[in-house]
């Protein structure tokens, strides 16, 4: 049974993730640690891709090359870029393009050269899989997440989104950079730094790949308020809770 790639940006995201997994072991490959195991008797591999869009396309390159993996799932924490999108929502990406890719007038606007698209699609049904995984963790949210930390940060009814999510070498920080994106780019949900990278190293292998991101904040100029609490306190342990449910259901 070949392995399934489990991958976030940053550790925090992970660590709930890491220890569910009772027989892990490391290797390291190009600079990363890459973790081995099994969880409900599925093979894993779990890995830290670093951040931005060359740091994701070099994850995602090793883990089919070097570890044969037959589907990458990618979770962490995203800005929200739609005004029904609120912190603590989840959104599961159907379709990735990078907000930042412009080699007009040579080609139009986002177009990846020589590819005819924008667009790169999430795997149809690994994303209608994690959709079901998402329902579960928020229909139950308060098995998943302390009560005051629900209080701190009002997730009173977070929601499930599905559809965009945009991805640059730019942490957005700011209400102006937020606002232009989203009138360049009125169908995008959430903004990142590294699925549609992932999206197109898996779209040339042909290898499933669907990307599930907790909204940590508007992406405006409060997007780094409490930022470090809510990766340890809410989207790792939505992280678990996710890979555990659709790897648990998967596996039924």
């Amino acid at each position: 049974m070949k392995p399934i790639a489990i991958v976030s940006a940053l550790y925090d995201e992970l660590s709930k993730v890491l220890e569910l997994m009772p027989d892990e072991h490391k290797q390291s490959r190009a600079g990363r640690e890459f973790w081995l195991g099994h969880l409900h008797g599925q093979p894993i591999v779990v890995v830290l891709s670093g951040i931005g869009k060359v740091a994701a396309a070099t994850t995602a390159t090793l883990l089919i090359e070097c570890f044969g993996v037959s589907h990458i799932v990618f979770t962490g924490v995203a800005g929200a870029l739609n005004h029904a999108v609120k912190v603590g929502d989840i959104v599961v990406g159907t379709r990735f393009m990078q907000h930042d890719m412009d080699a007009s007038p040579i080609f139009p606007r986002y177009e990846i050269p020589g590819y005819g698209t924008a667009v790169f699609k999430a795997d149809e049904t690994l994303a209608h899989q994690l959709d079901a995984a998402c329902q579960d963790v928020l229909s139950h949210l308060h098995g998943v997440v302390e009560a005051d930390v629900i209080q701190t940060f009002g997730l009173h009814s977070p929601q499930l989104h599905r559809g965009l999510i945009v991805s640059g070498d730019r942490f957005v920080s700011t209400a102006l950079e937020s606002q232009q994106l989203q009138k360049d780019l009125p169908d995008a949900l959430a903004v990142e730094m590294e699925g549609a990278a992932f999206a197109q190293v898996c779209h040339d292998y042909g290898v499933p790949f669907a990307a599930v991101r907790t909204v940590s904040d508007q992406a405006d100029d409060d997007a780094t308020l409490d930022f470090t609490r809510f990766l340890a306190e809410v989207a790792s342990h939505y992280s678990a809770h996710i890979v555990d449910n659709w790897l648990r259901q998967r596996m039924n």
